[in-house]
């Protein structure tokens, strides 16, 4: 009996066949995510239970072989990807239940393979939401891979990341006990309100890319839902311009996110005329009252996004409240420093779009016409904001002849987390084969549009050569980057105090590095097993 074999002849042993998977399709989604591959892992695992993940972590402990934690899959800087065969991949969708919603205490607590659209379902009967909403792929994204990773984008301007709105967490260890986090981790059973009761322990567990353990529940804080949205959009003819302005309306807070599109990114909110039809209802079910309808649906009308004028970089923004005068307030305001920056006033079709079909679908994991895409991120303070474009334009200038010979080009997504960090996103684009994920995650009509394009070896090496220059680049200006998987250098950024503390937590809680070895750049990867 080979190793495989009696890890699965335990597997089955412990928490049954269903959840036990060696199925040639399931392998091999797990082997990749949008854009890293990595080794093929063993067997792919569904628990349904804390009780399951704990079971599964002591055969993986008494075989020697390494655990692979993942969410809804949907990065792109190989956080999943194994870096041995002798590996089991646990997807942790099955654990999908919603333990407690808590109005009078603002709270809610969810299985770690819940996904920000069903918390959002859940909670919008109750006039409630979750400070920070979620991400683009919050229609597959789960609570767990976005505390891993890093989650961010919808309400990230006011309210951070998800990092920012967890209370407490449930997290399996490498020898399988159960660590409780926040006041959960109290003798006395205690509602989850406070994050921390002494030590930030919880802060642990946020952004570690699973190196130190398998989350399989947590707790959030909640607030009302707004009942007063309002949308603003311009358009400049520079991007440090546009920069500027997001910086000023992030650190006045008048909005719930603010972005930036470059002029080939916002050509994709065109649409079909069946696809319009359903923007158009979706703007008019979330404008609140049958008047807010008819003046939204006017103006989606009347813009669509051909008026934003060509080559100009447009900037989006939500503003929400508890008045329509206080929404007002923040648009108007947002609007003076918008056109003192050099922005002209557009129609406000994308982020209202934007809104009104939050987590509608997973399309976005293909790019335009079908093919690839893979992005980066750093975050700096707005200060540093002009510094990091001109950065980036500078690194990125020498290879422009390389880039047009291999058919890739950029993007930029520029946004803000707080009040107080300046988020930078250049995304690569290019044509190239597809892996499982981008068959699997899209609508099967839209998927039907497109023809999977033939291999692009040499476009795929460049891109990730551009990546890695990017990457170095952001190291040497000392940004922060999220979901950093195994892509950002993040160990050998790292000063030597919090790098020790940071491996000594790691041989404390992992000794034999079995927990995502290789994520963050701890612990190396088991051995192979041997070759017959």
């Amino acid at each position: 009996m080979s190793a495989h074999d009696a890890l699965i002849a335990a597997l089955v042993a412990e928490v049954g066949d269903r959840a036990v998977h060696r199925d040639e399709a399931s392998l091999l989604e797990a082997t990749h995510d949008v854009h890293v591959s990595g080794a093929c892992p063993a067997v792919l695992m569904t628990p349904a239970s804390a009780e399951q993940v704990a079971a599964i972590v002591k055969v993986a402990a008494a075989h020697d072989y390494a655990l692979i934690p993942r969410g809804g899959g949907l990065s792109y800087t190989g956080g999943y990807a194994a870096p041995t065969t002798k590996s089991i991949a646990l997807d942790m969708r099955q654990m999908s239940r919603i333990l407690d919603i808590a109005p009078d205490d603002m709270t809610i607590t969810v299985e770690a393979g819940v996904t920000w659209r069903q918390i959002d379902v859940a909670l919008k009967p109750l006039g409630l939401r979750l400070p920070f909403i979620g991400t683009f792929s919050g229609a597959g994204a789960t609570v767990g891979g976005g505390l891993s990773q890093g989650a961010l984008f919808f309400g990230s301007a006011r309210y951070g990341s998800a990092a920012e709105i967890v209370l407490g967490m449930d997290v399996v260890l490498a020898d399988g006990s159960l660590l409780r986090t926040g006041q959960g981790a109290l003798a006395v059973s205690s509602k989850p309100i406070m994050r921390n009761y002494g030590p930030d322990v919880t802060g642990l567990f946020t952004h570690d890319g699973g190196m130190f353990g398998i989350k399989t529940a947590a707790s959030f804080r909640l607030i009302r839902r707004p009942s007063d949205y309002g949308y603003a959009s311009f358009a400049f003819a520079r991007i440090e311009e546009a920069a500027d302005a997001l910086s000023e309306i992030a650190r006045a807070d008048l909005a719930e996110e603010v972005y930036i599109l470059d002029p080939s990114a916002v050509a994709s909110v065109n649409a079909d005329t069946k696809a319009k039809a359903k923007t158009a209802a979706a703007v008019a079910r979330n404008a609140g009252g049958a008047l807010k309808a008819v003046k939204a649906l006017a103006g989606l009308a009347k813009g669509g996004t051909d008026f934003i004028p060509e080559g100009h970089f447009s900037l989006h923004l939500t503003a929400a409240g508890r008045s329509a005068a206080a929404v007002e307030a923040d648009i108007s305001e947002a609007t003076r420093i918008a056109l003192g920056a050099g922005g002209m006033l557009v129609s406000p079709t994308v982020p209202r779009v934007a809104r009104a079909e939050l987590f509608s679908n997973l399309n976005g994991v293909l790019g335009p016409g079908g093919g690839r895409w893979a992005a980066l991120n750093a975050k700096v303070a707005h200060s540093e904001a002009r510094r990091l474009l001109t950065a980036f334009n500078t690194m990125i200038a020498p290879y422009a002849d390389a880039m047009a010979q291999h058919g890739v080009t950029y993007t930029r997504l520029v946004s803000a987390l707080g009040n107080h960090s300046f988020s930078f996103e250049p995304v690569f684009h290019w044509s190239d084969s597809w892996h499982p994920l981008h068959k699997s995650a899209p609508d099967a009509g839209y998927l039907a549009k497109f023809a999977e394009p033939a291999p692009n070896p040499e476009g795929r090496a460049l891109v990730n050569m551009l990546r890695s220059e990017t990457c170095e680049l952001f190291r040497a200006l000392g940004a922060a980057s999220n979901q950093i998987g195994r892509t950002y250098p993040f160990r050998a950024a790292l000063s030597p105090a919090p790098d020790k503390l940071l491996a000594s937590l790691k041989h404390l809680l992992d000794p034999a590095g079995r927990m995502n070895p290789g994520v963050l750049g701890y612990a190396p990867p088991l051995h192979e097993e041997p070759h017959a």
